[in-house]
């Protein structure tokens, strides 16, 4: 058995019955520098308590399933060196081996499953790379929703993918994915795309009914809900096209591939946008928060 910790928070949480909710920790040790990307999870984590929940940080430290960060081990996740960046594949591997990995989107969701937590708010999801068809390039976390029962809340899929392909792969793995609000598929930093999403739901209480029948009926993996950002913190999908376009190009001319293809598209685009995407991102992950601590409220109205 794996050793799960949990903050006095979330365990809690956990003896009272009350709503949590789960955030994953590659933002914070990839995704922006130090102590930006502390102030920003600590507030990602404050909303979700603002909105009537509980947060729980995950992360692997030294060898240790965290589910849910005291204040002091943010800070030291938010400053370490060489941090692994775990999906399923190596997660396992971090932990035995004593190490300390962020958990991405597929990891967290597994720990998530670990702690009995069924809700999840993140970012974007990862998912098919465009050029997929020769490199083959799939993001785990596309067979992790087909078969870990949390519910996700993301902005859609980050808006570099190849977003036709990613629902092609999502509907053939019989995941739900949920427009909330609006009949379009979100594209991450934009709230619309030219995407009809193959479902919509207006409330966090539909949300939540879907997620708990779909357990009833035995059926595995989890949905994804796609919350369009807000439209004051948006760029719109015609103004990304060509810088995403760009980026991507000098990836392909420098040869990046595998694990580096994001994050250097990401740096880059943030580049060309003068920090805008960043300031975006961040708008996004904490709108994702908020709907994702109703959801979570929702289900232990359900459940009791």
């Amino acid at each position: 058995m794996i050793e799960i910790r949990y903050s006095s928070e979330v365990q809690a949480a956990k003896s009272a019955g009350t709503a949590i909710v789960a955030l994953e920790s590659t933002i914070i040790t990839h995704g922006m520098p130090y102590p930006q990307n502390v102030e920003v999870a600590a507030q990602v984590e404050q909303d979700i308590r603002d909105a009537g929940a509980t947060p729980a940080t995950i992360a692997v430290m030294q060898g240790v399933l965290h589910v849910g960060l005291e204040a002091d081990q943010l800070q030291s996740l938010g400053q370490a060196n060489d941090v692994a960046k775990v999906s399923r594949a190596d997660m396992p591997a971090c932990i035995a081996m004593g190490k300390t990995g962020a958990t991405t989107v597929a990891a967290t969701m597994i720990a998530a499953r670990l702690a009995g937590i069924g809700v999840f708010a993140t970012g974007g999801i990862g998912g098919v790379h465009k050029g997929a068809e020769t490199s083959f390039d799939i993001s785990a976390d596309l067979l992790e929703l087909a078969q870990t029962p949390v519910t996700v809340v993301a902005a859609g899929a980050k808006a570099i993918l190849d977003i036709p392909k990613t629902l092609e792969i999502l509907e053939t793995q019989g995941v739900p994915v949920i427009a909330y609000g609006q009949d379009s598929f979100p594209a991450f930093w934009s709230a619309q795309s030219d995407l009809t999403a193959p479902l919509r739901m207006d409330s966090a209480a539909e949300i939540a009914r879907a997620q708990a029948t779909r357990a009833s009926m035995g059926l595995p993996g989890g949905q994804l809900i796609a919350n369009p950002i807000p439209q004051e913190a948006e760029i719109a999908a015609a103004v990304l096209a060509p810088v995403i376009a760009q980026a991507q190009g000098e990836a392909d001319a420098q040869g990046v591939v595998g694990k580096a293809v994001t994050p250097f598209l990401l740096k880059r685009i943030f580049e060309l946008t003068e920090g805008r995407s960043l300031t975006a991102n961040i708008a996004l992950v904490r709108n994702n928060a908020r709907l994702a601590a109703e959801i979570a409220k929702e289900l232990v109205t359900l459940n009791a």
